[in-house]
């Protein structure tokens, strides 16, 4: 990174951080090529290894010690990607060096690291810090775990300062436990926004999981080698030099010499085990394995503790699950259910409130816990319920008070978290768990947001001045936990089976019972119009008995429609069809004695046929005469009075074409779109046909379809047309 160049966040993110092209002067490095010929190296090298280097010049004929040359022959041959050091201590001269190798991006990398502590004061060290693995295992919680390592890892290094960083979603960390020297200032419990480490620096935490900076006030020595060759990839290198915007920051902090452990749970950085010296300080290789071992146990016990965590989370949400769904199958109402079982489902989930809804119905449900409001205000639930989109069928969350639409924010007041569960779309069905906002007060290392200028010129510099700077942050629910939301899907899924399974059940129920009704009432209906019959004919003195027979009759018949509308109804949904006997039907007759009912009927009806071509079909005589009467029904009930009822009969393409028409207006299109549906709000209630339940057309269609036809509407000429199209035999 060229010394004065405009650096801000956004060209720091930037920076080639793994590519130098320097080291830090403790120690000399040598690359060389995947054959072991000499491709380049440190200006020091020749200095501090006792050595001439030279372009191509084998490995083993450099004057390295022998130790220094198995372990660069151990690298030879590994595959592209290869990272696992070798590591040997050898003297040169009068230094003592560990010599690490390793094998990536297409080239071997040796470097000499020269130590400063005898040999058998680092296996003390390394054997305490060995001894603090046992005592981390045993950890039951993660705060104790952090505690506990923080100081174990001061005691074995010498630092002044040792701190456990543990990483939040949106990436910034917070200082969650900490060692240090009495003098120095506290900064457990500080949050450093997520720029403090730019995503390039974040990757290489987790590609080399130690870093280490013996002086901030070091001079970078230079990596020499061929002109024109690709620079070297020092992702895993020892000695690689630091950004100059990271020594800034640190010098900021008083800070002189740093190491930094990371903590990676499933390629995900969780934390950082920082270390700050306010001098000099070269930990040897040894003991900082020791404590990238320590991270690597800690990383493991960190996982056992949330993976057990998680574990009693989805047993008792299990638990409740299994609860609910006993109590779905045998009650009606799934917002009476959700209630019973609230405060369980509150509790699995870390929920203050619970809302209810479904057909318009809403209950809600508070736990009053933890300092929450005991109630949602007037008319909030309703308000939350009708900002839910229709149609769903996947969670809707939402964490913080911008989340909400606009017109909502300012109602929603404390209930800013909502995780959302569409157990019922149809019926516009929802679970809804909510959460308080957190007022949080953050205190941050550091105004985040300072502008100032710097040693690299006027940017946003690394912070001058990490004295707590204090935030309050509100209109923020504490996040929904990847486990909560997880959970939350299987009890979506199980509420969504049940209601099906429910459904399905009641449906079967229905059906059953209204086959077993209608035949039950057809005979007494028979016999109730056979009575009508006699009374009619019999006749008496009273001139009133005729008219009570036919009104008998009259009623009677209905009813038998009725039932049998049910019946066919109920037959369509089991799937048992309707049964129809196919034989040859002339079409015209078939219309001419319908036709001759209607008129016997309603002698001031008036008709317009045109039934001139004869037209025969292989069809259910009696299933067509109940689709021509209900058209024509229709055309009484709901044409214009005085107007003609229009019959036609056509032969077309090898179809029979019968149209149904009134004068009328036309239906409107949302009507129009469910004219063929059960039970059309439209057709219930409609004081043209007060007896119309809806199902007549719904039927017709069946029939038709039945018999390889079709049946549409259309508005033409001020007209409502019905057309039946149907194969000609």
């Amino acid at each position: 990174m060229e010394h004065g160049r405009q650096v801000d966040l956004a060209s720091c993110a930037d920076e080639p951080i793994h590519i130098p092209g320097s080291v830090q002067p403790h120690g000399a490095l040598l690359f060389f090529t995947p054959d072991g010929l000499l491709a380049g190296w440190s200006a020091n090298a020749a200095v501090m290894l006792g050595i001439a280097p030279q372009l191509g010049a084998p490995y083993g004929e450099l004057g390295l010690p022998a130790c220094a040359r198995e372990i660069i022959a151990d690298c030879i041959g590994l595959d592209e990607g290869d990272v696992a050091p070798s590591v040997c201590a050898a003297t040169i001269g009068e230094r003592d060096f560990d010599c690490v190798a390793h094998a990536s991006y297409g080239r071997i990398v040796a470097e000499f690291e020269t130590r400063e502590v005898p040999a058998d004061e680092v296996s003390q060290f390394a054997i305490r810090a060995h001894g603090s693995i046992d005592r981390l295992r045993r950890q039951k919680t993660i705060e104790g775990l952090l505690a506990a390592a923080v100081q174990q890892v001061r005691e074995f290094t010498g630092f002044d300062r040792v701190m456990a960083y543990r990483f939040r979603p949106d990436d910034s960390g917070d200082v969650v436990a900490e060692s240090r020297r009495e003098d120095l200032v506290a900064y457990l419990g500080q949050r450093y926004p997520a720029g403090d480490i730019p995503a390039q620096a974040r990757r290489l935490y987790i590609l080399n999981t130690l870093r280490n900076i013996v002086d901030m006030d070091y001079a970078a020595v230079p990596l020499l080698g061929e002109p024109d060759a690709a620079p070297l990839d020092m992702s895993f290198a020892l000695l690689r030099s630091v950004s100059p915007v990271h020594i800034e920051y640190l010098k900021n902090m008083g800070v002189n010499a740093s190491m930094s452990v990371s903590i990676v749970i499933n390629g995900r950085l969780w934390g950082l085990i920082a270390c700050h010296h306010m001098s000099r300080k070269l930990v040897p290789y040894a003991i900082r394995m020791a404590a990238d071992v320590l991270a690597q146990v800690m990383a493991s016990t960190i996982y056992s503790i949330e993976a057990r965590l998680d574990a009693d989370l989805a047993e008792q949400s299990a638990r409740v699950r299994t609860a609910m769904v006993e109590s779905l199958l045998l009650d009606d109402d799934p917002v009476d259910t959700l209630g019973q079982h609230a405060r369980a489902m509150m509790a699995a989930s870390g929920a203050q409130a619970l809302l209810a809804s479904q057909h318009g119905k809403t209950e809600v449900f508070c736990a009053g816990l933890g300092g929450a409001p005991k109630e949602l205000p007037e008319g909030l639930a309703e308000a939350i319920i009708a900002s839910l989109p229709d149609n769903q069928h996947d969670l809707v969350v939402r964490e913080m008070t911008a989340d909400w639409p606009a017109p909502l924010q300012p109602q929603v007041g404390k209930w800013v978290g909502l995780l959302a569960l569409p157990f019922d779309p149809l019926s516009h069905g929802w679970c809804v768990l909510l959460r308080t906002e957190q007022i949080e007060q953050v205190a941050w290392g550091g105004r985040p947001d300072k502008i100032a200028a710097g040693p690299l010129g006027e940017r946003l510099t690394p912070r001058g001045s990490f004295d707590a700077w204090y935030e309050t942050v509100r209109g923020c629910a504490h996040p929904w936990e990847p486990a909560v939301l997880a959970n939350a899907r299987l009890t979506l899924a199980e509420l969504v089976r049940a209601i099906s399974s429910h459904r399905a059940q009641t449906e079967a129920t229905r059906a059953q019972l209204l086959a077993m009704l209608g035949h039950d009432l057809r005979d007494p209906l028979h016999s109730i119009n056979m009575a009508g019959m006699v009374l009619e004919r019999t006749g008496s003195a009273t001139s009133n008995q005729p008219t009570l027979g036919k009104r008998i009759q009259s009623s009677t018949n209905r009813m038998q429609r009725m039932i049998g509308q049910v019946l066919d109804m109920s037959r369509i949904d089991r799937g048992m069809g309707l049964g129809v006997a196919l034989e040859p039907v002339e079409l015209s007759a078939l219309i001419d004695d319908l036709l001759d009912e209607a008129r016997m009927a309603y002698p001031t009806l008036a008709f317009d046929v045109e039934c001139d071509e004869a037209a025969t079909v292989k069809a259910d005589s009696g299933r067509l005469a109940q689709v021509f009467s209900n058209l024509l029904s229709n055309a009484r009930h709901h044409g214009e009075p005085g107007k003609p009822i229009g019959v036609c009969l056509r032969r077309r393409d090898g179809h029979a074409v019968i149209e149904v028409s009134n004068v009328g207006q036309p239906i409107p299109a949302d009507v129009a779109a469910t004219l063929f549906n059960p039970f059309k709000r439209t057709s219930l209630n409609n004081p043209r046909n007060r007896t119309g339940m809806g199902l007549g057309l719904y039927i017709a269609q069946q029939i038709v379809r039945e018999h390889r036809g079709e049946i549409h509407y259309r508005h033409q000429d001020e007209r409502v047309i019905f057309e039946v199209r149907l194969p000609l035999a």
